[in-house]
């Protein structure tokens, strides 16, 4: 007998104890000891600050205290603070790429450079104390770098504690004085703000001219300014009746003490940023909407902005419940439309717009900066990585909801377009002047402002419309607002979305986000020869032109008017096309395999009975030549289609 056999029964009793423990483990575990995945930590960020703002230098002393907290599972030993203000100063990062990029900002161009003393923006930090403790930084151009008294711990709070002094610069971009449209202050990027530390690191990104990127915390801030300014914030105002400009009615024991200043006092809670404005000719009004929410309106009322301004907040109120109702329920009780800026700029609970532009224009911009709130200021993604999760989001809902609104100026009913036709010209003529750059290009890399332009809004747009083509109108709808309630306030990525959308449509979606995200790859899809194959059918041959595969449709129309629909499933989506509206009797074929370049469909009809065949007639695949996608009857030689 073999050795080992004399202890065969001692063993299988040791395998029997270990299967029980491993399998009373595995009972007693909980799904998270089991399945291990950690959630998605958020930094949190408490302000409170003190401004006293001197009108007649264009300057302001601040206090900041900083309740910092880190949630992550890193000890820090450094923190970085953005000082955008910084940024407009001659030979800045911002002057120097606008000055050298083949196409700069027309708003920008070389004006920096020339900005006097009493004109630059200026952020200069006086002092900085961590828990009482002073700490060592440096200012390095438009980031402030501070090397930690005491390491934070991991899930602990920290206290800075800063003394700071700002200069506005002129308006230029975004923010500054002295508006084209004559507003005084537009107070956006304005303090010394703690930049984002997540799962990737820092984020101590140097302004140049892009996107932002905020941790989520508290607010409480006040503004002392000459008595003649009303102040507009995305914030809630603490001290209406001391203030009153609309507000509510002043205190005016208050408003008639002889002070020459005022205090604004602003709260906010769960946002990423504060912005303000003050001027001294604005007029505030404001509309308690049918759903709860109260949108103000701050502007300055003359010729040039009554009619458009006063017909703004019906409007507007229209366009906020499609939005509560197609991509989640604004959070907030409050929304602020301010004229101020140098077009349109996104903030927390508030728009910086210019408004002297006709009810059209205004609503446009309205609308727009609106949506915003919902992709970058409750979504919040890293606009310097994915701006096209901000931008072309945004641009998508502005189209939905423009097509939505009737908007009447003059008498003259204006209805925009009510399909995403003008954003599949744009990306198919940018990509045929050779300078696409890919989506995934950090929003301050891409090689020209054009590119950027169209990756961002133009592409990014199409992304979600062309996704409505692969996976249907009702996953997307579904998509759109489980995306929002699902990761509102927690930063979300690219595959964060992707993982929604193949949730609701039960496809595979990595291949779609991969092509048309990190590649500048295009579709190109072709009719290639039609002929007769056997006696009552056709053999139509489609070819892949272009490098981007997609699931297809194809539309064959007999000579009587009767139209045949075929649905081409693309192997890597693991499912096929939902049929809706006139494909709601498509005929599901074959895959089609993204290695191949060619594809066979047999279509039962005969070969000279076909009229028209056309690849993707509702004209949702961003198809970059369109001309090879139809085949007519009258094109017909020898028996097959001319190539």
């Amino acid at each position: 007998m073999p050795y080992y056999l004399h202890f065969k029964p001692f063993f299988l009793i040791m395998k029997k104890i270990i299967y029980f423990l491993v399998a009373s483990l595995t009972l007693f575990a909980s799904p998270k000891t089991i399945f291990a995945q950690p959630e998605r930590w958020q930094q949190r960020a408490e302000y409170l600050m003190d401004i006293d703002f001197d009108v007649k230098k264009h300057q302001f002393e601040g206090e900041q205290t900083l309740n910092y907290f880190n949630n992550s599972p890193d000890t820090l030993t450094k923190v970085f603070y953005h000082l955008y203000f910084n940024a407009f100063q001659p030979n800045s990062e911002m002057d120097i790429r606008s000055r050298t990029i083949s196409d700069p900002d027309g708003r920008v161009g070389s004006r920096i450079s020339k900005l006097n003393a009493d004109e630059i923006g200026l952020q200069k930090i006086n002092s900085l104390k961590q828990n009482g403790k002073k700490t060592a930084f440096e200012v390095v151009g438009t980031i402030l770098e501070v090397t930690l008294a005491e390491p934070i711990l991991p899930n602990s709070k920290t206290v800075f504690e800063m003394k700071f002094k700002g200069q506005i610069p002129v308006q230029i971009r975004r923010c500054g004085r002295d508006n084209k449209e004559g507003v005084d202050y537009s107070m956006s990027q304005w303090y010394p703000k703690m930049a984002e530390y997540d799962y990737q690191g820092w984020h101590a990104d140097p302004y140049v001219g892009r996107e932002f990127y905020g941790v989520w915390g508290d607010f409480d801030v006040t503004i002392e300014i000459d008595k003649n300014y009303v102040v507009a914030a995305g914030a809630y105002l603490q001290n209406p009746l001391e203030v009153g400009c609309g507000y509510e009615e002043p205190n005016e024991k208050l408003t008639l003490s002889g002070k020459k200043t005022k205090k604004w006092h602003f709260k906010s809670s769960n946002v990423h940023d504060f912005m303000w404005a003050a001027d001294r000719d604005y007029t505030h009004s404001k509309l308690k909407t049918s759903f709860g929410t109260t949108l103000h309106f701050f502007y300055q009322k003359n010729e040039k902005t009554a009619e458009a301004w006063e017909k703004l907040p019906a409007v507007m109120e229209k366009a906020m419940a499609y939005a509560n109702e197609n991509f989640g329920k604004y959070p907030y009780k409050d929304f602020y439309f301010v004229q101020g800026g140098d077009g349109g700029m996104e903030y927390p609970m508030a728009t910086l717009i210019v408004g002297e532009g006709g009810l059209q224009a205004l609503v446009s911009v309205s609308v727009h900066e609106m949506m915003h709130s919902w992709f970058q200021g409750v979504l919040a993604s890293n606009e310097s990585l994915y701006s096209w999760m901000d931008e072309g989001f945004t641009s998508y809902a502005t189209t939905l909801i423009m097509s939505s609104l009737e908007i009447k100026s003059k008498g003259n009913a204006v209805v925009e377009d009510r399909t995403f036709e003008s954003s599949y010209k744009s990306y198919a003529g940018f990509q045929a002047r050779g300078k696409p750059e890919a989506l995934c290009t950090h929003s301050d890399h891409f090689n020209t402002n054009s590119a950027y332009g169209v990756a961002s809004y133009v592409n990014g747009s199409i992304f979600l419309s062309q996704l409505e083509y692969i996976i249907g109108k009702k996953a997307l709808d579904a998509t759109m607002l489980r995306y929002f309630e699902t990761w509102k306030f927690k930063h979300p990525n690219p595959n964060d979305f992707v993982r929604i959308a193949e949730k609701q449509s039960g496809m595979e979606l990595d291949w779609y986000k991969e092509y048309w995200i990190n590649s500048t790859h295009t579709i190109d899809y072709a009719i290639d020869t039609v002929a007769q194959a056997g006696r009552r059918e056709t053999k139509i041959t489609l070819s892949r032109k272009g490098k981007l595969p997609m699931p297809i449709d194809v539309v064959v129309t007999d000579e009587n008017g009767k139209k045949y629909f075929y649905n081409i499933p693309l192997q890597l989506m693991r499912g096929s096309k939902p049929s809706v509206g006139n494909y709601e009797a498509a005929t599901t074929e074959a895959v089609w395999s993204w290695v191949t370049p060619t594809y066979e469909l047999t279509v039962p009809i005969k070969f000279d009975k076909i009229n028209k065949i056309e690849i993707d007639p509702s004209g949702r695949m961003a198809d970059v030549k369109r001309d090879n996608n139809i085949y007519l009857k009258k094109e017909i030689e020898s028996g097959e289609l001319k190539k």
